[in-house]
């Protein structure tokens, strides 16, 4: 599968990457608090340009085109590589701690916040706000945190609970694409409204095994039904790479509209 061998690429490059900063003295937490210290810088970038509609060198906040958002998927870029990263660095340098995996868990849920709420603070500081794409930014922040939390909740209670298409990786991937394509309102429209699919099959799936179900995970050995259903197969797998392919078209050329049908209805 595609995504098999672009995810076996990034393997290689990250636990070589991990190896150097062995050699140089580099610790998981510095990494993880590098990651946080570069996602203050993407907020910023964030709330003074989540609007861009075209790439353009152009330092002013709020223009049309600006450079904020190629500056923000470049530092996104650095603080996924520090992501990436700190775990291989804990588990190649035989570095794992508890308290490690804890602060690594707790920082990313930082990072969502970040993130959505510097696009929030983008659109409330238009004139006039947009308040559609502030409450689609509120909900996206709101299925981050659902997401890590229903899987947490879960594990206390079930053995495991990693079911869903929009896990972390695939949260940031987006974040990543439409970042660099200059789409944040495609972004918004995605991540407001698909991961509580996410929510909803945890939920589901905790509910199964602890009523002493056994639930499928791999629609490949269920019915014709659940075969059908692309956006429930696991990673490197055909059907998988069909759904991320589309997710991917969605974040680059979906032309969303900049109104605010929130703000239409209300009459304001």
């Amino acid at each position: 599968m595609i995504g098999n061998a672009i995810g076996h690429g990034f393997v290689v490059a990250r636990d070589f990457c991990a190896r150097m900063l062995l050699r140089v003295g580099i610790t998981p937490n510095m990494l993880s608090l590098a990651g946080l210290v570069i996602i203050a810088g993407i907020g910023v970038c964030y709330a003074l340009g989540a609007g861009a509609a075209r790439p353009a060198w152009n330092w002013t906040p709020l223009a049309e085109a600006n450079i904020y958002l190629l500056l923000a998927a470049a530092l996104m870029f650095l603080s996924a590589a520090c992501d990436m990263l700190d775990g291989a660095v804990a588990r190649i340098g035989n570095l794992t701690s508890r308290f490690g995996a804890f602060l690594d868990s707790t920082l990313d849920r930082f990072a969502d916040f970040v993130v959505f709420t510097g696009i929030a603070v983008y659109y409330a500081w238009a004139a006039p706000a947009n308040i559609s794409f502030i409450l689609m930014a509120a909900l996206a922040m709101f299925n981050g945190y659902m997401i890590a939390y229903t899987r947490a909740r879960a594990e206390d209670i079930i053995p495991e609970c990693t079911v869903g298409y929009w896990q972390r990786g695939e949260r940031i991937a987006a974040i990543l694409i439409a970042t660099f394509a200059h789409n944040i309102p495609a972004l918004l429209v995605q991540q407001a409204f698909l991961p509580l699919l996410t929510v909803l099959r945890r939920v589901f799936y905790t509910k199964a095994v602890i009523d002493g179900k056994q639930p499928i995970t791999d629609p490949r050995k269920g019915n014709f039904w659940l075969r059908i259903q692309l956006w429930k197969y696991p990673r490197a797998t055909w059907a998988y790479d069909i759904v991320t392919g589309l997710n991917i078209a969605w974040l680059i050329f979906a032309p969303i509209p900049t109104t605010d049908p929130i703000r239409q209805w209300a009459g304001l």
